[in-house]
């Protein structure tokens, strides 16, 4: 089913904002920063990327004009990636249509039930991947 919403959603990105889904997370990561930019390294995290896979990515949406690199003046080692005006007209032309598909093709289909149950399974399933810190110190 995941596989089968993934490809249905990406075709949708394709052809409403001619992205994919790839570029698609990293344009509304950026999007939703106040700034437009964010480090490199803080990207990668937040989406959960391996390094070298943003840095590939990064550089395919740079030639096509949808990013951005500076370097970052208080660290040479560091880079920001920004979101440029034309990446800002990608992301806002496939914002409404990925979310009408997301709603169409997932959240339309369940009952609120079915819902919450998914919600509750997902973050059990979360837990399990990345427990939440347990307290240092418990007082009787």
């Amino acid at each position: 089913m995941r596989n089968h919403l993934d490809r249905t959603l990406e075709r949708q990105l394709q052809s409403s904002g001619d992205i994919s889904a790839a570029d698609y997370q990293v344009l509304i990561a950026l999007f939703e920063l106040p700034d437009k930019q964010i480090r490199a390294r803080e990207l990668s995290a937040q989406i959960g990327w391996e390094k070298s896979r943003l840095s590939h990515q990064v550089t395919r949406m740079e030639k096509r004009g949808l990013l951005e690199r500076t370097e970052c003046d208080t660290d040479a080692r560091g880079t920001w990636i920004g979101l440029t005006p034309a990446g800002s007209r990608a992301i806002l032309s496939a914002m409404r249509g990925h979310q009408t598909a997301i709603r169409q093709y997932f959240f339309d289909v369940l009952s609120t039930d079915e819902q919450e149950t998914l919600k509750q399974a997902s973050l059990r399933v979360i837990d399990a991947i990345d427990p939440p810190p347990c307290d240092e110190e418990t007082e009787e």
